[in-house]
């Protein structure tokens, strides 16, 4: 089974000339085909958007499942994050998260795997304290668990950081103008990602922010991974020493080093396993 996922943030339906056109947005989750999508910055029957159910709206136009994950109560409606996918959730659920703006981490359930989108706030003391509310959450599931969003933070920061002891990113993070996601004109950072909790991903087909300028103030990343390349193990940090009888990959699959290696700050293992260890 391949995936295709998908992070938006569409900004209410707004474009970088500020008009809120769907048809536009719609357009370019289209060309990209993802399976499933994680969308940020969503109104629901909001004033400013004309009292619309926005990610109905686009789940109607693209023939997908439309999950909508309310943050806060605004100007009539709400706003929050949403999840459209082909197929149709087994159950879904919404967790509050901290944030001077209140925040939530919306959850849905496909027969293969679990799909997380969020939008986490803008200071780094919440975005901390979501941390563990994400790895709880992350912890529950027996499949493959995904989640994607605008983090508002940046690969070097300590939260990102953080995140790569218990998840593996799907999206380049190497600073560079073909992975940078924000401001959507120009962009200068990185701060939109997709990430898979604690299974070893050893084929992603694609990996790509989309050239779409002027839709929104953000680029859509997307990703492509083959569904049967996880392990079913999760992993954590190595302790040093020497770890024996192993096959060591790196994120392309590719084997690094056999039988011995010693494993210094960063490198990370399987528990309980004598097969593979990732190389981050």
């Amino acid at each position: 089974m391949t995936l295709r996922m998908m992070t938006y943030n569409i900004k209410h339906g707004a474009g970088m000339d500020d008009v809120i056109d769907l048809d536009r947005q719609a357009k370019v989750i289209q060309d990209a085909t993802p399976d499933v999508v994680g969308l940020q910055e969503v109104d629901s029957c909001v004033k400013r958007s004309s009292y619309v159910h926005q990610s109905a709206i686009l789940a109607k136009s693209l023939g997908m499942y439309c999950t909508f994950g309310p943050a806060i109560p605004l100007t009539g409606g709400k706003y929050g994050v949403a999840i459209l996918s082909k197929e149709k959730p087994m159950s879904y659920h919404n967790t509050p998260l901290p944030g001077k703006e209140k925040r939530t981490l919306l959850v849905c359930e496909f027969e293969e795997y679990v799909f997380a989108c969020t939008h986490l706030d803008l200071e780094e003391e919440n975005r901390l304290s979501s941390l563990d509310i994400i790895l709880e959450e992350a912890a529950r599931w027996d499949k493959p668990f995904f989640i994607c969003g605008d983090w508002n933070d940046e690969p070097s920061s300590t939260f990102i950081t953080k995140m790569r002891r218990n998840f593996s990113f799907l999206n380049s993070i190497t600073n560079s103008n073909v992975n940078y996601t924000y401001p959507a004109g120009t962009p200068k950072k990185i701060i939109d990602y997709i990430a898979s909790y604690g299974r070893i991903v050893k084929s992603v087909s694609k990996r790509q922010v989309l050239n779409q300028p002027e839709a929104s103030d953000h680029r859509p990343v997307l990703v492509e991974v083959k569904m049967d390349q996880y392990t079913d193990i999760p992993f954590l940090p190595a302790e040093s020493g020497a770890v024996q009888d192993e096959a060591i990959y790196d994120l392309t699959g590719k084997r690094v080093v056999n039988d011995q290696y010693s494993t210094p700050k960063g490198l990370y293992i399987l528990k309980n396993s004598k097969k593979k260890v990732l190389v981050k």
